[in-house]
């Protein structure tokens, strides 16, 4: 282990981001309803420039009157390439009371552009005198910030959780496709076989890796963005596992039929974690009788055993402390 330790992230359940654009107010019961773990009024792409300011208007209305229990609260503002994130900032901090928890920060090419979020939060905080510190989530989905994604971790301790988006990825690297998110034809492997097998391959497998690792060394929650065909379940849940398998807490969705999906995906399995805790179990016991490694169902476990069951122990834990 190297000196620095590696900080855990925030000890809340993310298993599910439920987005939903702010100019359908009609929707927040709904969403306040779900399943998700946390929810997302959207001021960015779901909306059109036309209805910025009244959508505006819409979401802070909803952070201040909707119940909406003891669901993460969050609102992702517009680009800061735009003319509307700098207002969607201060109203959000200076129009609501203490039930917003996050804000969502698109696009994000570098350290300098958190920062810039984070004074101008800053000062709203100071002139609205505000207890709670507003969190952050930041959103990959440009080169920039694929590049950059390790800086931009380590940007601000107001930084909670991070989204790999898809769809604006793909346009910024270039990418011929038009999907959101899942397997893209084109990008395959063909077997030396006589047949010529078709070896499909995940194009988004390097950029999620590379912001799970930022993520994790930095004490941040690693999120897979969006699936974009909401009439396909089992690739919505392929591309879930596969982000899970690769250390993700959990993944947004785009539509209500979504977050049972992703709930299923990133809860463990009952099985999962009694593996998981008799893992730690015989861990103890080798440790009593001065051993540094045992022997379980037939297999060797270690110290790095422990330290993988102990991941889906605490989930399963969060998880449940939150009700879920």
């Amino acid at each position: 282990m190297s000196f620095t330790v590696q900080p855990a992230g925030p000890a809340r359940p993310n298993r599910c981001q439920l987005f939903g654009p702010a100019t359908r107010p009609t929707i927040f019961e709904k969403m306040a309803a779900s399943a998700a773990d946390v929810i997302n009024i959207d001021l960015e792409d779901s909306v059109a420039p036309a209805d910025k300011a009244a959508a505006r208007t819409t979401a802070i209305e909803a952070v201040n009157d909707v119940d909406w229990g003891a669901k993460t609260l969050s609102v992702r503002i517009n680009g800061l390439d735009t003319g509307f994130w700098h207002h969607d900032v201060i109203d959000l901090i200076e129009k609501t009371g203490d039930r917003l928890d996050l804000i969502m920060i698109p696009k994000v090419g570098n350290a300098k552009d958190i920062y810039a979020v984070d004074a101008l939060v800053s000062a709203c905080e100071q002139a609205a005198r505000k207890s709670k510190r507003i969190g952050f989530e930041v959103l990959i989905e440009t080169a920039a910030g694929a590049q950059n994604v390790g800086e931009i971790a380590a940007a601000s301790p107001r930084i909670q959780s991070m989204s790999f988006g898809v769809a604006d990825y793909a346009a910024s690297m270039g990418m011929n496709v038009t999907g959101i998110g899942g397997t893209q034809d084109d990008y395959h492997m063909l077997a030396n076989d006589e047949g010529r097998t078709v070896n499909m391959v995940d194009p988004w497998h390097y950029p999620i890796a590379r912001m799970v690792a930022a993520c994790r060394q930095h004490g941040v929650l690693p999120v897979d963005g969006p699936f974009g065909d909401f009439s396909d379940d089992e690739g919505f849940l392929a591309q879930a596992k596969r982000s899970a398998t690769l250390g993700c807490v959990g993944k947004w969705a785009i539509h209500p039929k979504q977050v049972a999906l992703a709930n299923r995906v990133f809860t463990p399995t009952p099985a999962k974690v009694e593996h998981a805790r008799r893992i730690l179990a015989a861990m103890r016991a080798a440790e009593e009788g001065g051993q540094g490694a045992a022997v379980l169902d037939g297999k060797l476990i270690d110290l790095a055993s422990s330290r993988q069951a102990r991941v889906i122990v605490t989930q399963a834990e969060l998880i449940e402390a939150a009700g879920g």
